[in-house]
């Protein structure tokens, strides 16, 4: 088991989370973060919508088929993160939410902009206010933490706030569903392939499933894999390869993927970009 700081919001002492997040971040890239003020009940609520859309037969899913904006439902296999090492594309399926742009908007011509899919109501009551109300609520995570990230960079706090600096944040929710296929790495299965993200930073909310892996030295032959915990009530935190290249790579952007048993898992990881800059999905 990998062994990572933990970020606690509440905490006063903004010296102490600046000094443990730029050691998580010197490290690995990778972090707890608690007290980050989204309640459990509504956590809980997040996951148990969740399992109701996955839950739905294979053809009211394909209705919502992800679209050029990268919003809706991807089957399983679709995704293939690590086609060198994978012989099929990851077994789990997901769902991507990103901010709601109207079609109308002279915004939704930008990639990754525009309006999300959504299940109608008579066939999931109150799914798309719940998603919502996590969106808005995971991005005010996002900002505290990248707030700490800024003082560790010795930035201004408010510097990844600022408008004209990074402009309208970006932020991808996406719901994954591990059917739980047992992963065969040797054979070249895995639940997720090995990847790092694109992004500035990660929020992934998960069950209480293991399954997540890094490998701090992408380099070293043969790789080390160590397993992330879940946590309950904690967010587990990731820089992506944005972050590593604006600190000059000081900062890491760990590779990491998931390895399934033959228990089903829920994450809920939502990445946030800022910028229309970085816009690779």
């Amino acid at each position: 088991m990998a062994a990572l700081n933990c970020i606690d919001l509440s905490n006063s002492d903004i010296q102490k989370s600046v000094s443990l997040l730029r050691q998580a971040c010197l490290d690995s890239g990778f972090f707890y973060v608690v007290n980050h003020g989204i309640s459990p009940e509504f956590m809980d609520e997040v996951f148990s919508q969740s399992k109701r859309f996955f839950s739905l037969p294979l053809d009211e899913k394909m209705k919502l088929l992800r679209n050029e904006k990268n919003r809706g439902y991807t089957p399983l296999l679709d995704q293939h993160l690590d086609p060198v090492n994978q012989i099929h594309g990851d077994y789990k399926e997901g769902y991507s939410i990103g901010v709601e742009v109207p079609e109308d908007d002279p915004q939704a011509e930008k990639p990754l902009l525009g309006p999300n899919l959504w299940p109608t109501a008579d066939i999931l009551p109150g799914w798309r206010e719940t998603m919502e109300r996590y969106h808005r609520e995971a991005l005010e995570v996002a900002r505290a933490v990248a707030r700490i990230i800024a003082l560790a960079l010795d930035l201004d706090g408010n510097f990844f706030d600022q408008s004209e600096m990074l402009g309208d944040p970006i932020a991808i929710l996406r719901l994954l569903h591990y059917e739980g296929k047992i992963s065969e790495p040797e054979s070249g299965i895995y639940g997720a392939g090995a990847h790092s993200d694109f992004g500035l930073l990660t929020l992934l909310a998960t069950d209480d499933v293991t399954g997540l892996q890094i490998c701090k030295d992408k380099h070293v032959e043969p790789q080390i894999w160590e397993y992330v915990s879940p946590v309950k009530g904690a967010f587990i935190v990731n820089l992506g390869d944005l972050l590593e290249r604006w600190s000059n790579c000081s900062f890491r952007s760990t590779i990491h993927r998931v390895l399934v048993s033959s228990q089903e898992r829920y994450s809920v990881p939502t990445r946030h970009m800022w910028s229309l800059l970085d816009a690779e999905i």
